[in-house]
């Protein structure tokens, strides 16, 4: 619940959805439309979003709840800032699995939060750390190849840089027209992550963003995406190799961003 939460207050812009399995996102995507976000979102990945927890920045609409209510989907929990009249009603009983549906109302929120700590528990102790909110700005952008992202590959770097934050590391996430496309998490070498996402993402990898949430060791990983099509690069750099991957991107006309943070969720 906290994963799903956390990931959809990243976006206030527009209607979002977040679907979370085993504490990381298989689904996500933003769309004038709340219910378009939820199909979306599902899309990425129907088999995983199955018995997952959804979560939504926008009051739950009567569109988007019979969405959620189509044959073969299943939630364990949906949450969301707000029900609209007859929501709750179609979500509980639709579906014969709405009997057990834990519905959750949060109060609206501005974006992610900006104080507070994590915690977590060790033998004999406890972890206590500052969260990892730190939004990008304008001067952390670094640009270090031949070819600069257009605009509108900014905002999809953007989007898929605030995704990867959410993901277990090795963390690596491409995203296309705001929608996640491709995950790959918690493995244990970066470019096993990049061949997971980009098998997932399939097709849609053509022309679209990828972010990772910590550098790239080696280029073997931008060149697994640059095989798979995707033409935008977003990582904070920082490598003793970084030269050979940018190299790689050069010769693959990738427009690459360094942000000069990492994230690495563990």
């Amino acid at each position: 619940l906290d994963g799903a939460l956390e990931l959809v207050k990243e976006f206030t812009e527009k209607p979002t959805a977040a679907i979370i399995k085993h504490a990381n996102p298989c689904g996500c995507a933003m769309a004038d439309a709340l219910s378009e976000a939820f199909v979306q979102a599902r899309a990425a990945d129907t088999i995983s979003a199955f018995g997952g927890i959804l979560a939504v920045n926008r009051p739950l609409d009567a569109a988007t709840a019979a969405a959620i209510t189509e044959p073969n989907n299943f939630f364990e929990c949906v949450v969301a800032p707000g029900y609209e009249e007859g929501v709750v009603e179609t979500l509980t009983t639709k579906r014969k699995w709405g009997a057990n549906l834990r519905l959750l109302e949060v109060a609206p929120f501005s974006g992610p939060g900006k104080d507070g700590f994590t915690v977590k528990q060790i033998v004999g102790g406890l972890l206590v750390s500052t969260r990892d909110y730190r939004p990008l700005t304008d001067t952390d952008l670094q640009f270090p190849t031949d070819r600069k992202p257009t605009e509108a590959e900014i905002a999809e770097l953007l989007f898929a840089w605030r995704v990867v934050k959410h993901v277990k590391s090795n963390a690596i996430v491409i995203s296309k027209d705001g929608a996640l496309r491709g995950v790959g998490a918690g493995q244990m070498n970066r470019v096993r992550s990049v061949r997971l996402a980009v098998e997932q993402a399939g097709d849609h990898a053509k022309g679209a963003a990828l972010a990772s949430d910590a550098f790239f060791p080696f280029a073997d990983g931008p060149e697994t995406a640059a095989n798979a099509g995707v033409t935008s690069i977003i990582q904070p750099g920082g490598s003793v190799r970084d030269a050979e991957t940018v190299a790689l991107c050069n010769e693959r006309g990738i427009a690459m961003v360094f942000t000069g943070v990492r994230h690495f969720r563990h």
